[in-house]
């Protein structure tokens, strides 16, 4: 049964789907932009397209605007599994995975989802294998770069969070020129976590602090959450709404440990190379069923 808060649009929402299965960095990165990317970025003169429909011709589901969560944050997870499933090297299940994430997107364009995080490439993911993480880095630059415009044109903004040391420059430059086009449009906010770590992002929010201390510049007993907040990668994101992880695993995995405070948590059994739209909507019809709290008390029934 839903509760109260959303029993007024239980039926409504009814629809075919697949089953439900932050910006200070420690070394600023490079700038290069060609002129065409400056150009374009400086003032779009095109509205954004539409999505393209789901293959299937589902719909997404009549959530009311206020049930539908402003950021999602996404642990993209399962692709060495389906990979494996298949006899395919684990590489194929990234690959896949690729038109995952872009299907997704498209399908939060519709709901009215405002913002998505995905965990692209963790601090961790260094100890894989040196192939796979070379695979990674190539990967992750070929995605950025081949799908910019895609994003541009659907009025995507594309932003990057993470650490800038031991990262390939070639994909500190690609995160850069797509993020220099992109920086004017509104739809959603697609932020590519790549080499990202909460308690990582933490440290370096508070080394940034200490060093603000220690130069005079801020009084400790001042010290507070906002004050953290504005020492995060992306200083201006919202707290993440919704945390979704794919694959049946049920963990957080060092994945905006600050942002998901009082985030509301969907995991969902199917590998995300199997994963489009329908189960994003899937995932955000259980969070609109949810009463968020806040640490606040349910009120007695009366």
């Amino acid at each position: 049964m839903l509760p109260n808060r959303c029993k007024h649009w239980g039926n409504a929402a009814k629809h075919t789907t697949g089953p439900l299965t932050g910006r200070a960095r420690l070394v600023p990165s490079p700038r290069v932009v060609p002129v065409q990317h400056r150009s374009r970025a400086a003032v779009r003169r095109e509205p954004a397209r539409l999505p393209q429909p789901h293959v299937s011709g589902a719909t997404p589901p009549a959530i009311p605007a206020e049930f539908v969560p402003e950021h999602v944050a996404i642990v993209m997870d399962g692709n060495g599994r389906w990979a494996k499933e298949r006899g395919l090297p684990r590489n194929a299940g990234h690959a896949q995975g690729e038109f995952a994430l872009f299907d997704v997107v498209e399908g939060a364009i519709e709901l009215g989802i405002k913002a998505i995080s995905v965990y692209a490439f963790s601090t961790e993911n260094w100890s894989r294998s040196p192939e796979e993480v070379r695979y990674l880095m190539g990967f992750n630059r070929d995605v950025v770069r081949r799908r910019r415009d895609e994003m541009h044109d659907l009025g995507v903004r594309v932003r990057w969070a993470g650490r800038a040391p031991r990262l390939w420059r070639s994909v500190l430059k690609e995160l850069a020129v797509a993020e220099e086009l992109t920086q004017g449009n509104d739809v959603l906010t697609l932020t590519m976590c790549i080499n990202y770590g909460g308690r990582p992002e933490l440290v370096d929010a508070t080394r940034a602090i200490a060093r603000e201390v220690a130069a005079g510049r801020l009084n400790p007993e001042r010290i507070d959450e906002k004050t953290i907040g504005k020492h995060l990668y992306v200083p201006e994101f919202p707290d993440a709404d919704l945390v979704w992880r794919t694959s049946g695993e049920q963990r957080l995995s060092n994945f905006m440990t600050w942002q998901s405070a009082y985030s509301e948590f969907v995991f969902s059994d199917v590998l995300w190379p199997d994963v489009d739209r329908t189960h994003l909507w899937a995932a955000v019809e259980e969070y609109a069923r949810r009463d968020r709290r806040y640490g606040g008390a349910v009120p007695n029934q009366v």
